[in-house]
């Protein structure tokens, strides 16, 4: 190229010649932005004397101070300050879960941070918009017949007493653990449930590869997968077959570790789309296996009502003998007993306090 024609170009570059269009804003940078709005929005609209502050004389700011949030939170206020201005900061479920109560979210809202911050819930059935109330009383008008709700990632959402203790003792169990395939992979209980453990095996992992195809990108499918090869190296060979099974009810025998063998018709009845929540039920299919449903679901309930008289005794002695009650529970936890630290923020916190103080 020649100096005229180099000049040339430069000149056209000067008049305003059309250039190549700017990269777009990658998805983090918007997902953090809209985060940050979702954040201010909803610190806005709460007042002081919904979460038990005293709203002051001098108070400038509509609903919270982004401080009381940070307290409320158990998070640093620089910390949650960056958050609201959307600096690239990672921020863990376990903080987004005391962010959500803290700033008094319903379900939905809920759902929206943690899609926002590209997190898992830990708790994946505080309370779940797709179970009404409707759908919670359907499931006890079922009984006896165990009945469930579940996701399409495989998490139970709600069930009744019949269903809580079919395959195992359900509620018992952590909610990030009321899994089928975390069940079926890891719980000794539910596995000795299972009269057919290998082919319910390659099933379930097979039905989550299909229903996976459509949620590869999404962290909760991810955390889940991730989770299942790191305990179980039988699901980490099946996984790696790379089969796929469709989501077609069939019959079940279950050995019940209180009433035995029970034969069930396993059935899906969706709520919605098929990719979507269903509502799982197991019909009996002979008379011995109503029979056995019917004296698990009174085994349940005779739990219940001794589990329930035995906490009514324990109310009534206390409230009969409350300073003994005091005295034998103990001293009272200090108030630094109960502050949960959260070491990532933290050390975010003290970094950006020192570059203000080398400023």
């Amino acid at each position: 190229m020649t100096l005229d024609t180099a000049a040339a170009a430069r000149t056209e570059r000067a008049a305003g010649k059309p250039s190549a269009p700017a990269p777009a804003a990658a998805e983090p940078d918007v997902r953090r932005h809209e985060l940050a709005a979702f954040l201010r929005s909803r610190r806005e609209r709460i007042s002081p004397e919904q979460v038990g502050l005293p709203r002051g004389r001098r108070r400038r700011t509509p609903g919270l101070r982004r401080e009381e949030v940070a307290q409320l939170s158990a998070v640093g206020v620089t910390w949650y300050t960056w958050l609201e201005q959307a600096r690239p900061i990672q921020v863990s479920p376990q903080v987004l879960d005391a962010l959500a109560g803290a700033l008094l979210l319903d379900p939905t809202e809920r759902t929206h941070l943690f899609s926002l911050a590209g997190q898992s819930d830990p708790h994946p059935e505080t309370p779940c918009p797709t179970v009404t109330p409707a759908l919670r009383a359907l499931l006890d008008q079922l009984e006896p017949i165990p009945a469930a709700v579940q996701n399409s990632r495989y998490d139970f959402l709600a069930h009744n007493r019949t269903f809580g203790r079919l395959f195992c003792d359900l509620d018992a169990l952590p909610r990030e653990e009321r899994n089928s395939l975390w069940l079926a992979f890891t719980n000794e209980d539910f596995r000795a449930a299972v009269t057919d453990l290998p082919e319910v095996l390659r099933a379930l992992a097979g039905k989550l590869r299909a229903a996976m195809a459509e949620h590869l990108a999404e962290p909760a499918w991810k955390a889940l997968l991730h989770r299942l090869e790191e305990a179980s190296p039988e699901f980490r060979e099946i996984w790696a077959r790379h089969d796929v099974v469709d989501q077609s009810g069939r019959t079940k025998l279950i050995d019940n570790a209180h009433v035995g063998l029970l034969r069930l018709e396993h059935t899906n009845l969706w709520l919605g789309p098929t990719a979507g929540p269903r509502l799982v039920t197991y019909v009996p299919v002979d008379e011995a296996s109503r029979a056995g449903i019917e004296r698990l679901h009174a085994l349940v309930l005779a739990e219940e009502a001794a589990r329930t008289e035995a906490e009514g005794t324990a109310v009534t002695a206390q409230a009969a003998d409350p300073a003994s009650h005091a005295q034998a529970a103990g001293p009272a936890p200090s108030a630094g007993a109960t502050e949960t630290g959260h070491a990532e923020e933290a050390a975010q916190v003290r970094q950006g306090e020192d570059a203000l103080a080398v400023a």
